[in-house]
């Protein structure tokens, strides 16, 4: 009995990591994609995404999860596919703060500040 409230407990502190930890990715992949668009002459490092993702000990298929609800979101449903309702809240609280931080410092600025936060993910185009 007490081995299944342990458990029960460890699980319950867990989830909320988790889903921590998720929202900051979803975060990360969501600036790499819009750094590829709204800055010029920048691409994202995909391959790099996935492997931040398995770092983190994300479940496969993360990346391409978020990329798909990152791209239904933002095409109003005509590209990418839904996520889980959760996912859809992640991707709409990032793509908030990456509004409000574009506005707040103006777009170059952004775009310069993401070649360094975002070293890695994010490449100069050839």
């Amino acid at each position: 009995m007490r081995f299944g409230l342990l458990l029960l407990g460890l699980i319950a502190v867990a989830a909320p990591a988790h889903a921590e930890q998720r929202l900051a990715y979803v975060t990360m992949v969501l600036q790499a994609f819009a750094a590829k668009v709204e800055c010029p002459g920048t691409d994202v490092a995909y391959q790099d995404l996935v492997q931040k993702a398995q770092e983190m000990q994300l479940p496969d298929g993360t990346t391409e999860q978020v990329r798909k609800a990152i791209a239904y979101l933002h095409t109003g449903g005509k590209m990418g596919e839904r996520g889980d309702e959760e996912l859809m809240t992640e991707v709409a609280m990032a793509t908030r703060s990456t509004d409000l931080d574009q506005k707040r410092i103006g777009m170059a600025a952004w775009c310069e500040a993401q070649k360094t936060k975002l070293a890695g993910f994010i490449r100069t185009k050839n």
